[in-house]
């Protein structure tokens, strides 16, 4: 076993995991003069089938960090909104103008990785910022005090390392989440994912969203000559890989959904490349109230990535956590009790954009994946018919998604305008023969918008 090595020198804060999260907050901390620790198992270029869209709202807030040049020589393609198909028709939902500028905001994808890479040189050539590759073990705690006080750290040698802070930012399958809240991630779905080479999508420049049966489909160029597929599959387990059920789940379920233009692409791509999965998770947020110890990123909260949102939420926290650990509010992270107390105000300042985020990925996850309940079939449908309506109808929920409005009563404003919208539409559908029907339905679809939205909501009121 290797020696334990207690190096001399302290930090101010060590970073578990150089992600999106670990490396934006290295380098906002590392810049406002505190000693950073950054700390990666693997510094390899990762290589995953999410995290490849940006949202306006995260881009904005790359800028806030002064780590926009992240998304320039890396492939990526401009994303100007979305296009949403059902049953044949398509909707364009473009992505409102950015107040800031006055100009229609824009998004990004990419590759995750080559994003990822930039990102940790950013952090790496960053003044007071040491990256080290090495597996953290262990927290080290002061028993005493009941406070994290550092990490065992497992690379060439094991090696002690001690900061009054610690930021843990190590996702979904977090080893260390157990230390901070006892809420475990719920698995509503998985994605699957593959490349399509050269696909021409229907809308170029912009992600396009697929409501096919009985789960939505997500597709949107990360590169040159890439496309990325997300087939949503519900349940907690997959049709199996080895022997064949997954494909033919794609091929006789999911391509008949697709539109006509990329089912032969889709159907190539099946044969040629592999097939991915990761968890679609739903995690609603806690408190930081550890005395040493903060968790961030997918470690704390996560919702369905249907929305793209959970890199713009992650770096949205990381400009709204400089700011309540700055110097000038806490001058030493030794200082335990200020920063609990900050850490508190800093949960509910992070509602303002998290939440529409949070509750709206989850809610139109339900919406979206209908299935065979037909009063969310009278949702999807009445939701569809609302984007048609455009003007507001589109502005306020895309802005909502894109991180660019910051106000949760938008969310729940434009969720009931689409649940009343619904009845309206069914009314017109369904002409006098199904008026008794539809008497009863008024009742029925808004209590399942009810029962879709206000457990979501609750979840964000809570500590």
């Amino acid at each position: 076993m290797p020696a334990v090595i207690t190096p001399v020198d302290e930090y101010d804060l060590i970073i578990v995991g150089a992600g999106v999260v670990g490396t934006a907050a290295a380098k906002a901390f590392g810049e406002a003069g505190r000693r950073v620790l950054l700390i990666e198992r693997d510094l390899s270029e990762p290589d995953r089938i999410v995290g490849e869209l940006l949202q306006p709202g995260g881009v904005n807030a790359l800028k806030a960090l002064g780590m926009e040049e992240c998304l320039e020589g890396i492939d990526g393609i401009p994303c100007y909104g979305y296009a949403v198909f059902r049953e044949g028709e398509m909707v364009e939902i473009p992505y409102p103008n950015d107040e800031a500028t006055g100009e229609q905001a824009v998004g990004m994808s990419f590759h995750h990785g080559k994003f990822i890479q930039k990102l940790r040189a950013a952090a790496t050539n960053t003044k007071n910022v040491t990256v080290r590759e090495a597996t953290v073990t262990t927290l080290i705690k002061d028993e005493d005090e009941d406070k994290v006080i550092g990490v065992v750290a497992k690379g060439a040698d094991e090696v002690k390392h001690y900061a009054p802070l610690t930021i843990v930012c190590d996702g979904l399958f977090s080893k260390f989440r157990k230390e901070f809240t006892a809420k475990t991630p719920d698995v509503r779905s998985h994605f699957v994912g593959f490349e399509i080479k050269d696909l021409t999508l229907p809308k170029p420049n912009h992600g396009h969203v697929i409501l096919a049966k009985p789960t939505p489909v997500l597709m949107y160029q990360i590169g040159t000559h890439e496309t990325r597929v997300l087939v949503d599959v519900p349940g907690q387990k997959l049709p199996s890989t080895a022997n064949g059920e997954l494909k033919q789940y794609m091929q006789e379920i999911v391509t008949p959904g697709l539109p006509e233009s990329v089912q032969a692409k889709f159907l190539e791509a099946l044969e040629t490349e592999r097939l991915r999965s990761m968890p679609n998770s739903f995690l609603p947020p806690s408190s930081n109230q550890s005395n040493g110890l903060i968790v961030l990123g997918d470690a704390m909260n996560m919702r369905h990535p249907l929305t793209g949102g959970g890199m713009t939420v992650a770096l949205n926290d990381v400009v709204l956590l400089r700011d309540f650990l700055s110097q000038e509010s806490i001058p030493s992270y030794t200082e335990t009790d200020v920063v609990v107390q900050q850490m508190d105000a800093f949960h509910w300042a992070r509602k303002s954009y998290c939440t529409a985020i949070n509750v709206l990925a989850m809610a139109l996850y339900r919406l979206f994946a209908a299935a065979e309940d037909s009063n969310l079939a009278v949702l999807q449908r009445g939701c569809f018919e609302y984007f048609k309506l455009g003007g507001e109808c589109v502005n306020g929920p895309v802005g909502l998604l894109s991180g660019l409005i910051q106000r949760p009563w938008v969310l729940v404003y434009h969720f009931f305008a689409v649940a009343f919208y619904s009845i309206v539409v069914e009314f017109k559908r369904g002409g006098w023969t199904q008026v008794p029907i539809n008497i009863v339905r008024i009742f029925t679809v808004l209590y399942v918008a009810c029962v879709t939205i206000m457990p979501y909501l609750w979840s964000e009121t809570q500590s």
